[in-house]
C-alpha cells in the first residue's frame, strides 16, 4: 500500500508546469535496496552520504543508475528504463543530495540570519545586517563612492541606502514600474512593467551617470497586446541622473521594437548590467518568448535562437548607446546589431572581469541546467537546443525540430560549471578587494531556491574548485562588493528583504 501511494505522484502546479516532487521509478526499482528515505538498507547504502563511493555528479549517479555495478551487487536499469527516466530519476536523487524541492522556493520559512562565526576553506567570516526593512522582493544593490547603496525594489522603484541601512524615498521620476502581479502557490510572484537593474557608469564620480533596466510596460500598443487584452512589455535600458531626490536628463541606451513586446512575465527577464575597461555596457535579456508548440509545453521558446529577436541574448553597447563597430553582428544582414551572445533562457547574472578581460554570467536551466558560462563574442549558449536539465514535465530539452534547426550542425557552448539539480542560480561578483585576500580573483555565486552561497575558483578559464560558504539561509538576489572590500548580499523574504554583508 505504502508503495503504491508512493507511486502517486504529487505536483507542485506552478508557473513552470508540474514538477515532481517524488520520482516513481525510485520507488518502483530502488527504494528496496536504498531505503524509501534514501538512507540505505542492508544491501544498499545511503544515497544521501556525502561523497558516493562512484562520483556525486549527476552524470555519475545517471550512469550507475543506466550500467549498475554488478560486482557489487546493484543490475543496470538501461533496459527497464528510457533514457529520460533515468536522467531524471538521477536529478531527484541530486535534488534530495543537495535539500532543494521544487515545493520549497525558501520564500515562507523565518528568515534568521546567524550570529555565530561561519568556517570556510580560505577565511572565516560573519553575517552582519545592514538593512532589513526593505520590500519583499528586491532586485539590485550599487555600491556608491561615498559609501551608499542605490537599491532597486521590482515592484516599487529606485532609492538610496544609507551607510548604515536607512532607505530614502523613493527617487522620484524614474521609469513607471507596476505592482499589479500575482502570486505562485510556491509564494513567487509574477508582473509586467518591473524595475530590475541599477549600475553606475565607471566615471561615475565625474559624469554622475546611473544605468537602470526595467520592464518597459504599454497597453494596445501591439498584436500579442491586443489578442491578450491586457499589457505587454520588454526590457528597456536607460541612464540618467539623480539631483536633490529626483531622477533628471534621462536618455535611452537600448530600447527593442515594440513589435516584440510580449506578455510573458518579467521574472526570466534578468536585465543585468556590467561595464568593461573601455565602458561598453552589457546586458542581458532573457527568453520572454515562446511558442504553443508543443501542446501545451511553453518551454518551446520562439526567437531566442533567432538574431533578428531580442529575446534570450546579451547585448553590448557603447556607455551611450552608440553601436559598437567590432561587434560581432555588425555586417549580419538582418542580426540586431548589438548582439554579443545568444541562446539563453535566463541569465540572471553577469559580470566583467577586468583582470582577465573576460565577461561571464549566470543562467537558470529549467529542471538542473544551471550554468556558469564565459560569454565570447558571437557564440551560441544552446537555449532551447540543449541543455544538461530537464523539462518540468520530465522530458529532453530539444526543441531543433519543433523550432527547423538541425541541432547537429549548431556549434553550442559548453558551461563551465554545471549546476544540475538546479539551484536557482542568480546575481555573482569577482572578488578583488583587499578584506578576503584569498578570494581574490574567485567568483562569489549566489542562489534563490537553494539560498546557497558558491565559490568557485578559476584559472586560464576553466572552473577548478568549488566550495559553499553557506546554504540554505534566504534567496540571494544580488551580490556587490562595496568600496570597503567587504561582500554584499541583497536577500528577499516575504518577511521582507535584508542587505547583509560578509565580514571578515
Amino acid at each position: 500500500m505504502v508503495l503504491l501511494l508512493s507511486l502517486l505522484l504529487y505536483q507542485c502546479g506552478n508557473q513552470r508546469g508540474n514538477a515532481l516532487i517524488v520520482d516513481p521509478n525510485y520507488y518502483a526499482h530502488c527504494n528496496s535496496c536504498h531505503g524509501e528515505d534514501l538512507r540505505g538498507l542492508a544491501i544498499g547504502p545511503s544515497l544521501l552520504a556525502e561523497n558516493l563511493k562512484y562520483g556525486n555528479t549527476v552524470e555519475r549517479i545517471a550512469q550507475g543508475i543506466a550500467q549498475g555495478y554488478p560486482d557489487n551487487g546493484m543490475p543496470g536499469f538501461v533496459d527497464v528504463l528510457t533514457e529520460d527516466q533515468i536522467k531524471n530519476l538521477a536529478i531527484w536523487i541530486g535534488e534530495k543530495r543537495a535539500n532543494t524541492s521544487y515545493a520549497d522556493y525558501k520564500i515562507g520559512k523565518s528568515l534568521v540570519v546567524p550570529d555565530t562565526v561561519i568556517n570556510s576553506e580560505q577565511h572565516d567570516f560573519r553575517l552582519e545586517v545592514i538593512a532589513d526593512s526593505l520590500d519583499q522582493w528586491p532586485y539590485s544593490i550599487e555600491p556608491l563612492p561615498d559609501g551608499r547603496f542605490l537599491l532597486t525594489e521590482k515592484r516599487r522603484g529606485l532609492s538610496i541606502l544609507s551607510p548604515d541601512g536607512a532607505k530614502s524615498a523613493l527617487i522620484e521620476g524614474t521609469p513607471k514600474v507596476y505592482n499589479d502581479g500575482g502570486f505562485h502557490p510556491v509564494g513567487l510572484i509574477d508582473g509586467l512593467g518591473w524595475m530590475l537593474e541599477v549600475a553606475i557608469h565607471p566615471e561615475y564620480e565625474e559624469n554622475g551617470w546611473i544605468y537602470l533596466t526595467f520592464g518597459d510596460r504599454c497597453e494596445d500598443c501591439n498584436a500579442e497586446s491586443r489578442y491578450v487584452k491586457g499589457p505587454v512589455s520588454l526590457c528597456k535600458v536607460v541612464r540618467g541622473r539623480i539631483r536633490n531626490g529626483k531622477w533628471i536628463d534621462q536618455e535611452t541606451i537600448w530600447q527593442a521594437d515594440i513589435d516584440t513586446y510580449t506578455a510573458v512575465p518579467e521574472a526570466a527577464t534578468g536585465g543585468r548590467i556590467t561595464f568593461d575597461e573601455d565602458h561598453h555596457i552589457y546586458f542581458s535579456v532573457g527568453g520572454k518568448k515562446y511558442t504553443p508548440k508543443p501542446p501545451g509545453n511553453y518551454e518551446a521558446y520562439l526567437g531566442i535562437q533567432d538574431l533578428s529577436l531580442p529575446y534570450g541574448k546579451i547585448y553590448r553597447v557603447r556607455d551611450d548607446g552608440q553601436l559598437p563597430e567590432d561587434n560581432p553582428y555588425v555586417n549580419h544582414p538582418t542580426a540586431l546589431k548589438s548582439i554579443w551572445t545568444y541562446g539563453h533562457r535566463s541569465p540572471q547574472g553577469l559580470e566583467y572581469n577586468p583582470v582577465t578581460k573576460q565577461l561571464w554570467g549566470t543562467e537558470m536551466g529549467p529542471r538542473g541546467g544551471d550554468e556558469v558560462n564565459l560569454l565570447e563574442a558571437g557564440k551560441n549558449y544552446g537555449w532551447p537546443l540543449a541543455s544538461k536539465g530537464m523539462n518540468y514535465n520530465g522530458t529532453k530539452v530539444a526543441y531543433g525540430k519543433y523550432l527547423g534547426i538541425d541541432v547537429a550542425s549548431v556549434v553550442i557552448e559548453e558551461p563551465k560549471v554545471d549546476l544540475t539539480p538546479s539551484p536557482a542560480v542568480s546575481s555573482f561578483v569577482f572578488y578583488h578587494g583587499d578584506r578576503f585576500p584569498n578570494w581574490r580573483g574567485n567568483l562569489i555565486v549566489g542562489s534563490l531556491k537553494a539560498a546557497t552561497l558558491y565559490r568557485f575558483v578559476v584559472e586560464e578559464q576553466e572552473v577548478i574548485q568549488q566550495e559553499i560558504l553557506f546554504q540554505d539561509l534566504a534567496r540571494i538576489r544580488d551580490i556587490e562588493v562595496g568600496n570597503d572590500g567587504l561582500i554584499y548580499l541583497l536577500l528577499e523574504h516575504q518577511s521582507g528583504g535584508k542587505l547583509v554583508r560578509l565580514v571578515p
